[in-house]
């Protein structure tokens, strides 16, 4: 048996932690390179004036995921992690005054539906039986596989026969609003765009697979913050070897005659044998490879950015019973809205508010009696807007519609604010445009557009992480950290 295959990690999002630990696991000698002083890109950690906060992804769907990356290298994820099942997921707030929970069971949510919105418990069952039916058929082969090999997959082509049944040619909201008639009602399923950064106006049907994944699957909160995700894979990928640079930034991609070959820091060359790229893909073609003029580069440059985000971190001197983990306070006209942000390319004057307050998991995660609200607005990609307007008019709104949904002024229960817009995103994470998802997928092709696990034009290249195969969200990061390590097990022996 040769000498240990040395493996360069840039970033220590999920998808490359996920990819270390794998790889770790089999043998591999990595190395991970981390320009920030703590693991977990997005999914950091942050604290202000006695108040904790997830920097990033707040909910937890399709835990299996990450069941199978602990049983992949022998651990179980219960002696590392610990999830809360959330019932209800979320309580919504529309601008009528009405309030609904959104439970774990379809029947339980059904029969809330029927009640505060007059819609058949029936036509609800039979919406999210027919989201079940395409997870069943499309959800594997978009989610866990090899993009390279899976468009050439048997299930492909089953997938494509039945792309009738798939709904891939009627967007998302043309399917809702068909299927379910209420205006209201189909606000809320069509809220679940915004989950890969996309416009329910233009994304493809098939995505309504995501409200099987949460309404039937169950959703988490997690022990100790989102935060503890990363902590326990990097905790876990040391202890099986792997070394972490952290406060050290990558600044290029060593290539020699078409092959990966190493990094540079700083003014320090250093070889491996392959390497893995966290980063988001334009960034790493763009900067690391300095290969931004190529074919491959022009085309992820011309994809369509995400939603970002407008941030804010606020401490409040209260609780409130009114509210559970996860919250919504929908916008009077949703349409309006993605148009400000996709087309106007400008926070949406009348948004639509998300509140996730760890505190109800974890008290200490706040002084006693108060709370951490982590606020998000969808935002548009970083395109050079007045950010600091464009955030006081956001706070601005996001105050005055919570408040007003909860009868309090909120304006003298605020204790402690933190902000980030879409272009402090940018520059702390080297996202393509302060995008949160890497790309939309409001094109039906953008599923196959992704950069795959192996790069374009590069020998012993590899990505891993949410501007990559199979896109954004925690357990598609994750999924996607596995793919890359399974791709370079099998090609890199």
């Amino acid at each position: 048996m040769g000498p240990l295959k040395r493996v360069a990690v840039i970033g220590t999002g999920l998808g490359g932690l996920s990819a270390t630990l794998v790889l770790t696991h089999n043998g591999y000698d990595v190395t991970v390179f981390e320009r920030n002083l703590h693991p977990g890109g997005k999914a950091g950690n942050l604290e202000i004036g006695g108040y904790r906060f997830d920097t990033g992804p707040s909910i937890l769907t399709m835990p299996f995921v990450i069941d199978r990356l602990f049983d992949s290298v022998g651990e179980s994820r219960g002696d590392h992690l610990e999830f809360v099942r959330l019932d209800p997921i979320t309580r919504y707030f529309f601008p009528d005054g009405t309030a609904l929970d959104a439970f774990a069971d379809p029947e339980r949510f059904s029969a809330e539906v029927q009640e505060k919105l007059d819609v058949p418990g029936d036509r609800v069952r039979a919406y999210l039986r027919r989201c079940s039916e395409i997870y069943s058929l499309a959800g594997d082969l978009f989610l866990f596989e090899d993009l390279g090999r899976s468009l050439f997959s048997l299930k492909a082509l089953w997938g494509v026969l039945n792309s009738w049944r798939l709904d891939l040619f009627r967007t998302m909201h043309q399917v809702n609003d068909a299927r379910l008639k209420e205006k209201r009602l189909v606000q809320l399923f069509d809220r679940y765009a915004t989950y890969n950064g996309s416009d329910p106006y233009r994304i493809s049907g098939i995505f309504n697979m995501i409200q099987h994944v949460e309404y039937d699957l169950g959703s988490y909160a997690v022990k100790g913050g989102i935060f503890a995700i990363p902590k326990a894979l990097h905790r876990l990928s040391e202890e099986k070897g792997a070394n972490f640079r952290f406060g050290e930034e990558v600044e290029s991609i060593l290539v020699e005659r078409g092959r990966a070959r190493g990094v540079i820091t700083g003014s320090k060359h250093e070889r491996f044998d392959i390497v893995l790229s966290n980063s988001d893909v334009v960034h790493t073609y763009d900067k690391l490879l300095d290969d931004g003029s190529s074919r491959t580069a022009r085309r992820y440059a011309r994809m369509e950015p995400s939603v970002s985000g407008a941030v804010f971190y606020i401490g409040i001197r209260k609780a409130f019973d009114d509210l559970l983990v996860n919250n919504i306070f929908f916008s009077p006209d949703y349409e309006r809205e993605f148009k400000d942000i996709f087309e106007r390319r400008r926070c949406p004057s009348d948004p639509t508010v998300y509140v996730n307050i760890t505190s109800k998991v974890d008290p200490e995660d706040a002084p006693r009696g108060c709370e951490n609200w982590f606020v998000l607005v969808n935002a548009p990609w970083d395109s050079g807007q007045d950010w600091r307007s464009e955030m006081e008019r956001t706070r601005s709104s996001v105050i005055e519609r919570v408040g007003k949904a909860l009868g309090c002024d909120l304006t003298k229960e605020v204790e402690v604010v933190g902000t980030l817009d879409p272009s402090g995103i940018q520059k702390r994470y080297l996202t393509n445009k302060g995008s949160i998802y890497g790309v939309s997928s409001n094109d039906r092709n953008a599923a196959f557009l992704r950069q795959g696990s192996r790069a374009r034009g590069y020998e012993h290249l590899y990505f891993a992480g949410g501007s990559a195969h199979p896109g954004g969200g925690m357990p598609l990061v994750i999924s996607s950290g596995m793919i890359a390590a399974r791709s370079i097990i099998k090609r890199e022996k």
